[in-house]
């Protein structure tokens, strides 16, 4: 192959890389946005949204890498947009680090998320760190370390939820030629 077939080749498979994270991104910012129910239990008003299965599949199927940029940016963005401005920074870290935690173990060991057992391991390892996170965020924004607890069932709730609606779509997708 001659050094201009395979610069095509890598600019073809850049755009392509960039054109998917973009996708996943986009995808995991509607499903924030569109598919979300505020909860009137938790001080901060809290928030259940489908945002999660969204960064679960996007882990699993394309891997620690593109997890956490889908979940990072598309939910970030979701903060910045719908008057949870101050959560940004925090959604940025705490959903950026969910996300490769989860594709790191679902792609470790050349696995690439086709293992049902990994893929759930994966998802539920990464629930703790995300309410860790969330936790440290609600401390700083309130200044107490009591009021954050009060969060804490419904972020594992929408995690639940995540994980039910990711773990059956990734077996699904995973058999289909497209990710063969």
């Amino acid at each position: 192959m001659n050094s201009t077939t395979f610069n095509k080749t890598q600019g073809n498979s850049s755009v392509l890389d960039i054109t998917i994270t973009a996708m996943l991104i986009a995808m995991v910012f509607v499903a924030t946005l569109m598919l979300n129910i505020k909860l009137p239990i938790a001080a901060n008003g809290g928030l259940i949204h489908l945002g999660t299965a969204l960064l679960f599949i996007a882990s699993i199927l394309f891997g620690p890498k593109k997890g956490a940029i889908a979940g990072a940016v598309g939910m970030g963005l979701f903060d910045l947009v719908s008057g949870w401005t101050l959560w940004a920074p925090f959604t940025f870290v705490t959903r950026g680090l969910q996300g490769y935690i989860v594709g790191k173990i679902a792609w470790s060991n050349g696995r690439k998320g086709k293992s049902f057992g990994y893929n759930l391991l994966a998802t539920i390892v990464s629930i703790p760190p995300m309410l860790a996170g969330y936790y440290i965020c609600e401390r700083v924004l309130f200044d107490s370390w009591i009021l954050p607890l009060a969060s804490i069932p419904g972020d594992i709730v929408q995690n639940v939820v995540g994980l039910v609606i990711a773990i059956p779509v990734c077996v699904v997708l995973k058999n289909t030629p497209l990710f063969k």
